[in-house]
């Protein structure tokens, strides 16, 4: 099992044991993700490149969902699209600044 898997399943137990409903459900709403890609096509487990690429796929599906929701003047269910990409970004590697 991939370090990654690994690190978002312990997550999931301190989210829950924390009772934190936001981030237990994103938390499992991506492990559901992740299983959904291992089980397309031909199975096998996740390595941590799948997962990241499974995590970025989650995190522009939120973002274009914040940005109809923005339009659409329903600014309380953006802020919850956004508070579920600020908890799927912790586990994606830092990215590089302009300098």
């Amino acid at each position: 099992m991939s370090e990654l898997k690994d690190k978002i399943r312990a997550d999931l137990k301190t989210a829950m044991l924390a009772k934190d409903k936001g981030r237990t459900g994103t938390i499992r709403m991506l492990l559901a993700a992740i299983q959904g890609e291992e089980t397309t096509g031909a199975k096998h487990e996740a390595t941590d490149e799948d997962i990241l690429k499974v995590i970025a796929r989650e995190i522009k599906k939120r973002r274009e969902s914040a940005q109809i929701y923005t339009d659409n003047n329903r600014p309380e269910l953006a802020e919850t699209e956004l508070a579920e990409v600020a908890v799927l970004e912790e586990y994606q590697p830092a990215q590089l600044d302009d300098a």
